[in-house]
């Protein structure tokens, strides 16, 4: 990160991954995780569903459907997150290539529409 002063505070520049930011283990992971998370809560609002009907479409409960609006989300694997957004008719696209680095890095990118 780097660092410079404004004001006369020292201040760092972000990662671009608040959880790395904070130094919590899996930041990767919970950045997808939130993501994915923030897509969900568009295409509920977008279809206009009662927290209910998302539950039942996604498959999940209604409390768990609360949880998640409220960005707790610990109980939900990426994998069970991304089975809710194409329970909500949404398509997602993993591709996979050569990192530049010793150490490749997960990335969301969300089409706008």
């Amino acid at each position: 990160m780097k660092k410079r002063l404004v004001d006369g505070i020292e201040v760092l520049g972000s990662s671009g991954n608040v959880y790395a930011d904070l130094g919590l283990p899996d930041a990767e992971k919970l950045k997808i995780k939130t993501g994915l998370v923030i897509e969900i809560r568009k295409a509920v609002r977008s279809l206009g569903l009662t927290q209910q009907e998302a539950a039942k479409r996604m498959g999940i409960t209604q409390p768990k459907v609360s949880d998640m609006m409220r960005g707790d989300f610990a109980n939900l694997s990426e994998r069970k997150l991304m089975d809710c957004l194409t329970r909500l008719g949404y398509d997602i696209e993993i591709s996979v290539r050569p990192a530049s680095a010793a150490v490749g890095h997960l990335i969301l990118a969300a089409a706008s529409g």
